[in-house]
């Protein structure tokens, strides 16, 4: 007897003392907040579809076309995994002054989208807007397109526009063209464009140019880290603006039709404007045509003076030329064309071509720039930096260039600037600076007999290169 109620005593001490030690862990846990929570799905159970911010919400929708919201997720408006354009379309049209959208996980499947004035878009990182396969039939029909807006935003940092260059390119499936842009902006002002990729376009990756408005062109334009990559015609074409800064931005991969080039700055007619135009940190790699090219044999005396400017940019190219600077005629316009702090390196074709450019005009001037393994490809005429008069009925005085600090890297035996006439013998004028060059074959430069008004210096500095 004795025997049991020691037991039952000690299993009653027991039983107590594991009641007080679980009462003060259950204590203990509320005090540091480590109480288990149940599981995450537990939480959301029950819960309307409303509550995910990327279902469709048409509540929210109405509310953002009564003003109750300024803000809107392109989601609330549907979205269809095999054509998406309505839905996206009827957001950028609901006045809401921020849009979102988001990333679905899957792509945004688009015909042409026309954007609206006073509005900020924000593509979440990862969204593809992509174009409908099949669709854009119309030889300028764009990805998107806006003609005559204003204040818009298009925020794209990890997002890409993407369209379906190879199907453009197939005479089978597409009639012939060179304007399914990704992006054409027409007449328009106070655009910021950041962060996007655009790719794979029938035309140009981006389109700045005149809608024959009142205002013939367009003004306060920021591109910042965009890539345009793969595109038709042009990586960017730029055909009439004012007051256009690019930043930190790639072109590249560019083939298809002329001018292949990562940027061409290019106006259609005298009344149109290539003004205050800067270009800063920017690379042109692998584009079939030049990495830079301009042409203004359409702009005239009457035309607003040029202001073009690059700044720390590079070009290379196993394909193309660098720099390519076209029809400055005797009667084209006056003003500025001016590279700082640029290296072009491993271009197939000439580092350097300045075609026509009159040297009573628009004046080229090159500062601290460098040109390194350029021509490699041995092209005609052999040198690396070529001055070409091919049509005198444009100019009659080749010239009008600065080379200031500037310095060239070879190993071929050749000239590295060089001169060159079709069916002329009319001279080169006006070229002034200083230009270094290394070159273990000797340094050459050959600008013909007929000179005027030439004051470039030419410094040789040795060469530690191996010559093959």
């Amino acid at each position: 007897m004795y025997t049991s109620c020691f037991y039952t005593t000690s299993l009653i001490r027991i039983i107590g003392i594991v009641a007080l030690l679980a009462f003060v862990a259950c204590e203990s846990a509320q005090v540091t907040g480590t109480v288990e929570k149940p599981p995450a799905e537990n939480l959301t159970a029950g819960r309307p579809a409303a509550e995910d911010p990327n279902a469709e919400n048409p509540d929210a929708v109405q509310e953002v076309l009564d003003g109750k919201r300024t803000e809107a997720n392109a989601a609330w408006w549907g979205f269809n995994e095999t054509d998406v354009t309505d839905a996206l379309q009827s957001a950028i049209n609901s006045g809401a002054e921020k849009l979102i959208v988001p990333n679905m996980g899957k792509e945004w499947i688009v015909r042409r989208i026309f954007l609206a004035s006073d509005q900020e878009i924000e593509f979440e990182d990862g969204v593809v807007i992509k174009a409908k396969r099949g669709e854009f039939k119309g030889k300028s029909y764009c990805l998107f397109r806006a003609t005559g807006k204003s204040n818009i935003t298009l925020l794209g940092y990890g997002a890409t526009f993407q369209m379906w260059k190879s199907d453009y390119q197939n005479p089978d499936l597409y009639e012939k063209a060179e304007w399914r842009m990704t992006l054409m902006l027409k007449s328009c002002t106070n655009i910021t464009v950041m962060g996007l990729t655009m790719k794979d376009s029938g035309g140009d990756g981006i389109y700045v140019g005149n809608a024959t408005t009142p205002q013939p062109y367009c003004k306060d334009i920021y591109i910042k880290d965009v890539v345009c990559d793969n595109n038709h015609r042009q990586g960017m074409s730029i055909i009439s603006v004012e007051n256009l800064l690019v930043e930190d931005c790639v072109f590249k991969n560019t083939s298809g039709t002329a001018p292949r080039a990562g940027v061409d700055l290019e106006s259609n007619n005298a009344t149109e404007r290539l003004v205050n135009c800067v270009f800063r940190n920017c690379s042109f790699m692998d584009n079939e045509g030049a990495g830079i090219t301009m042409y203004f044999k359409y702009l005239s005396e009457e035309s607003e003076d040029i202001s073009i400017r690059f700044e720390n940019c590079y070009v290379s190219s196993m394909y193309g030329y660098g720099i390519n600077i076209g029809s400055v005629r005797d009667t084209g316009p006056s003003g500025t064309i001016e590279f700082e702090n640029c290296v072009v390196e491993n271009t197939n074709r000439h580092g350097l071509i300045i075609t026509d450019k009159s040297a009573d005009k628009a004046r080229v001037k090159f500062t601290n720039c460098t040109w390194r393994n350029v021509n490699f490809k041995f092209h005609s005429p052999y040198t690396a930096l070529w001055l070409y008069l091919a049509h005198t009925d444009r100019t009659q005085k080749l010239g009008g260039i600065d080379f200031i600090d500037c310095f060239v890297e070879d190993t071929k035996l050749r000239p590295f600037l060089k001169k060159t006439e079709y069916q002329s013998d009319l001279g080169i004028y006006d070229i002034t600076g200083n230009i270094t060059v290394s070159n273990p074959r000797g340094v050459t430069i050959d600008l013909g007999d007929k000179t005027y008004d030439v004051t470039l210096e030419v410094h040789e500095q040795e060469s530690p290169l191996f010559v093959e």
